[in-house]
C-alpha cells in the first residue's frame, strides 16, 4: 500500500513537533555569555562546596528550573572538581510540581542526601532533605530603586502625617529572591532616605539553608518582621516590593489586602501603588468560592510532596468535605494542565494542595473550579459571607487561624437537611446532593438513582456513596454493551507479521 494524495489529511509525520521553537522568559541574570569566573559568585560554588564537604553529603542533587538549565553543566563541573571523590552530583532537569518548590521525588529516584535548589524559591519547609538555596544575583539599579520607592513611599508619608500626626509607619521590604543580595543596602539606604518622616524600615534576610527539622516559618511573613506589626489589620503598614511581575507578588496582594502596597520593577525601572488591583483579585477568588460552593464531588489534587505539613493539611480538608457530607477522591497528576484535569468530569470542583505560589490557579482554560483549602473553608460555611482575608500558610489553615467559622459546617441547614440553597451563580435554586455516613447514621440517599441494575440477570447494586458510578448512570452512553453469557466467544486467529511499514499476509 503507498500513501495516496488524501493521507496526509489525517495523519501527520510529527515533523512540526521536533522543530519547533520554544521561547523562554530569560532575564539578563541568566543570559549563558556569564565568564567562567562569574560562576563562582553568581552561583555560590564556594558556599555550595562548603557545605557538601563539612556536611559529608554523599549524594548531592542539583534542581534547575528551564531557564537555567544552560549553565547546568558548568556549575555541576566546578562542583565536581571543588568536591572531590566520595561526592556524587547529579542534575534534576525536570522538577515534578512547580519549579520554585523543591522536587524531594525527584531527588529520591538517586538517593540524594542534600539538594542544591537554584533560581527563583518560594522557601517552603522541606519535609525530608536539606535543601541549600542558590538564588542567583539578578542586576538592579540601587540608585533608581531608592529614588522611586523613596518618591512613592515619601508621597504616601506625608499624606498619614497630615492626616494622623500619632502616626508612625512602618515601611515591610519585600522582594524577589534574587534581590537578596542588595536587600541589606536597599534597606539601609531607603532608611535613610524616610528618617525625617518618623518611620522605619524593616526586612528579614533570607535564609540559604532550610532543614527538615527545624521549626522556623516561612521567613518571608509579617510576624517575623518585628512584633509590633498587626499583621490581621495592617495598620500603619506599607509593604514596598522589589521585583517584576509574579505570583509571589499577586499572593502578597492577597493574603495582605488591608496594606498598602509599592512595587519597583527593576526590568522597566519604575515603581508604582499595586494595592488597587486587590479588590479585583479577591472578586476574582469570591466567584471561585461560589462555584465550590455548588458543587458536592470534590477532586484533592496532590500539588506537592515536599512541602511539611501536605499529609495533614490533605486529611485536613478530607475531614471538612466529609463533615459537610460531600464527596471526594485524592488525585496526584503532578503539573496541572486541562487535559489532565478533564478526564475526571464527574469532580465539580478541584482543591490544589501546593505551595503558596502555586496554590492560586486563575486560568479559563481549566473545565471545574480550582479552588485553595482556605477558599474551601469558606465555602463550606452556612453563610456565604467572607471577611477578605486571605490565607495560604498550610501551619495557619491546620492551626484553625483562617477566619472562618468551621463549626458552622455541622449546623449546616440543621433544621431541615432537605432545605434547598440559593445558588449566586446560576440564579437558581438547587439540591444538593450528600454522600457518606454523618454520626454513624445510614447513608443519605438524595436520588433515585441510588438503586440501579448491575446487568442483564436483575441483580442490584447500591450507589449511593459512589459519585462515579452516579455519574455514569447519568450519562446517555456507558460503554460498549457486554451481554454476558448471549455472545459465544470469538475464533482465535493468527494476525498479521512483520514490521509496520510492510506486515507480511503469508501465514504458510
Amino acid at each position: 500500500m503507498t500513501d495516496g494524495p488524501g493521507v496526509s489529511t489525517f495523519s501527520a509525520s510529527g515533523e512540526d513537533a521536533i522543530t519547533r521553537t520554544i521561547e523562554l522568559n530569560i532575564d539578563a541574570s541568566t543570559e549563558s555569555d556569564i565568564a567562567p569566573s562569574d560562576f563562582l559568585e553568581i552561583y555560590a560554588i564556594e558556599r555550595t562546596v562548603t557545605a557538601i564537604v563539612e556536611g559529608n553529603f554523599k549524594r548531592t542533587a542539583l534542581q534547575f528550573p528551564d531557564e537555567l538549565l544552560c549553565h547546568s553543566v558548568p556549575i555541576y563541573r566546578l562542583l565536581k572538581s571543588k568536591a572531590g571523590e566520595g561526592h556524587d552530583i547529579y542534575v534534576l532537569a525536570d522538577t515534578s510540581y512547580g519549579s520554585c518548590c523543591v522536587d524531594e521525588v525527584a531527588a529520591q529516584h538517586v538517593d540524594a542526601d542534600l539538594i542544591v535548589h537554584y533560581g527563583h524559591a518560594c522557601l517552603s519547609q522541606p519535609s525530608r532533605l536539606p535543601v541549600i538555596y542558590v538564588f542567583g544575583k539578578k542586576p538592579i539599579d540601587v540608585d533608581d530603586c531608592i529614588n522611586q520607592l523613596g518618591e512613592c513611599l515619601t508621597i504616601k508619608l506625608q499624606q498619614d502625617t497630615n492626616s494622623d500626626s500619632n502616626s508612625r509607619p512602618t515601611i515591610l521590604l519585600r522582594y524577589d529572591v534574587g534581590y537578596s543580595y542588595r536587600a541589606d543596602v536597599i534597606a539601609h539606604r531607603l532608611q535613610s532616605r524616610l528618617q525625617s518622616l518618623n518611620t522605619r524600615v524593616l526586612h528579614h534576610p533570607l535564609p540559604t539553608r532550610l532543614d527538615p527539622k527545624t521549626t522556623t516559618q516561612n521567613p518571608q511573613t509579617l510576624e517575623q518582621t518585628g512584633a509590633e506589626i498587626d499583621e490581621d489589620s495592617c495598620t500603619n503598614v506599607i509593604i514596598a516590593y522589589i521585583g517584576g511581575e509574579s505570583l509571589n507578588l499577586t499572593n502578597l496582594l492577597m493574603t495582605h489586602s488591608q496594606c498598602e502596597a509599592y512595587a519597583y520593577d527593576p526590568s522597566t525601572r519604575s515603581a508604582r501603588l499595586q494595592s488597587h488591583r486587590t479588590n479585583k483579585l479577591l472578586m476574582r477568588r469570591f466567584a471561585m468560592v461560589q462555584r465550590a460552593r455548588d458543587a458536592d464531588v470534590f477532586g484533592i489534587l496532590v500539588g506537592t510532596l515536599g512541602v511539611t505539613s501536605y499529609l495533614p493539611l490533605i486529611a485536613h480538608v478530607r475531614k471538612l468535605l466529609a463533615r459537610a457530607q460531600k464527596k471526594s477522591y485524592t488525585i496526584s497528576v503532578g503539573k496541572l494542565n486541562p487535559a489532565k484535569l478533564a478526564n475526571f468530569m464527574e469532580i465539580e470542583c478541584f482543591i490544589l494542595i501546593a505551595c503558596p505560589e502555586n496554590s492560586v490557579i486563575d486560568a479559563k482554560e481549566f473545565l471545574r473550579p480550582i479552588v485553595t483549602p482556605f477558599e474551601l473553608e469558606v465555602a463550606l460555611q452556612a453563610e456565604g459571607t467572607w471577611s477578605g482575608r486571605y490565607v495560604l500558610d498550610f501551619g495557619k489553615l491546620l492551626a484553625g487561624d483562617s477566619d472562618t467559622d468551621l463549626g458552622a459546617i455541622d449546623e449546616d441547614n440543621g433544621d431541615d437537611p432537605d432545605q434547598p440553597t440559593f445558588s449566586l451563580v446560576t440564579g437558581k435554586y438547587r439540591q444538593a446532593k450528600r454522600y457518606g455516613t454523618q454520626d454513624n447514621e445510614m447513608p443519605m440517599q438524595g436520588t433515585s438513582a441510588a438503586l440501579t441494575l448491575r446487568n442483564q440477570d436483575g441483580a442490584v447494586s447500591k450507589l449511593a456513596d459512589s459519585a462515579a458510578a452516579l455519574f455514569l448512570h447519568s450519562r446517555s452512553y456507558q460503554g460498549l454493551e457486554t451481554k454476558i453469557g448471549e455472545d459465544l466467544p470469538s475464533v482465535l486467529e493468527q494476525g498479521r507479521s512483520g514490521i509496520a511499514r510492510g506486515y507480511s499476509d503469508d501465514h504458510a
